[in-house]
């Protein structure tokens, strides 16, 4: 209990709170000070954006849970700042300009693939979107903007932006807003990783068009590592359907039941809604409502039979949960097994909520 509380306190210093409101600010140019009209202002992987005005003012609604505030402009190096709702704040934000010589020097000293795209492209797109049924619904709308570096030393695959990338997602009805920081895949290990910030714009349609994105949405949601978040912080994960195992101290390979996930050594949680999840060792995850599709059971080379939907999760380190699912440190988290074969074509928005 010592190293969560002890986090838990450290986080905490460096989180905005405000009550569950409005925040509203200025963006402005740091050397200057003068204000940056059409600055885009918007919670990471959510709904919820906004562009700044002329004035460089901007004004966000956000709702319960902690959020991953992410302010860009083109030229200007962006901010990240975590906030986490329990009041209205005022949130002036100065972006520094980015230093484009240094970018340079970067582009002309890697190992770029002139044809990387049609070398690289597919590849990168079933790692990135997914292989699943909803990724392939979805398309990447500006694949131009993408620029491949392989790196024959080190065997891996480097993969970078040179503006957000716009995926349309035919099967969920969003369309996606991704500023892709960097992807980067190894070859020896068969690993990739990739981290950037989303935002969520919801496709228009008719009435039954809706409903059928509508359903869509709820079947990506039960069993996913959002709605397993989701269920621990409300302490409903066997109503929810899910089930944890921990890996055995005497034998690592074998994993035993966990018969109360919410002792301390792995659930910590404060007066003030904020709940630490800990696993000293890896953690098996099972949704046991709904069985894997054949698809990924075909493609992982897995037996047919299995009945339940299973993830390997090791934390590198304590996360931060707020009751939206929203964790800090996301790279603290590392999957394999079921919730890793779903990628960015069945992600949902922070603030999605399934009907009851």
């Amino acid at each position: 209990m010592k190293k969560l509380s002890f986090l838990l306190l450290a986080l905490l210093c460096t989180t905005l709170s405000f009550a569950q409101g409005v925040l509203t600010g200025s963006i402005t140019d740091a050397e200057t000070g003068s204000p940056l009209e059409g600055a885009s202002v918007f919670a990471q992987n959510t709904t919820v954006g906004t562009l700044s005005k002329a004035d460089g003012s901007y004004r966000l609604s956000l709702g319960k849970g902690g959020w991953e505030l992410v302010v860009s402009y083109t030229g200007y190096l962006s901010e990240k700042i975590n906030v986490d709702p329990t009041g209205d704040l005022v949130r002036n934000i100065a972006l520094k300009k980015e230093d484009k010589s240094l970018t340079e020097v970067v582009i002309q000293s890697t190992n770029e693939v002139a044809d990387g795209l049609a070398k690289y492209g597919d590849f990168f797109l079933g790692h990135f979107l997914g292989k699943t049924a909803n990724a392939a619904q979805a398309k990447l709308e500006n694949p131009g903007a993408l620029k491949f570096f392989y790196y024959k030393r080190t065997d891996k695959l480097k993969v970078f932006a040179t503006e957000p990338l716009r995926i349309t997602n035919n099967a969920l009805g969003y369309q996606l807003q991704y500023n892709l920081d960097s992807f980067v895949y190894y070859y020896k290990t068969d690993v990739n990783s990739y981290r950037g910030s989303c935002l969520f714009l919801p496709l228009d349609g008719d009435a039954a068009q809706k409903a059928t994105w509508e359903a869509a949405r709820e079947a990506t949601y039960r069993g996913s590592r959002l709605h397993f978040l989701r269920a621990y912080y409300d302490s409903a994960l066997k109503q929810e359907g899910f089930v944890v195992n921990i890996a055995l101290k005497s034998e690592p390979g074998r994993f035993g039941m966990l018969s109360n996930p919410y002792d301390t050594t792995y659930y910590y949680s404060d007066s003030s809604g904020n709940v630490e999840l800990w696993f000293p060792r890896k953690a098996s995850i099972a949704y046991v409502k709904a069985k894997p599709e054949p698809a990924y059971l075909e493609q992982s080379g897995l037996p047919r039979d299995l009945d339940a939907q299973i993830t390997y999760v090791d934390l590198l380190d304590g996360i931060l949960l707020r009751p939206n699912g929203y964790f800090t440190d996301p790279g603290s988290w590392v999957s394999q097994g079921y919730w890793s074969w779903k990628n960015l074509a069945d992600q949902l928005p922070y603030d999605y909520e399934p009907r009851e």
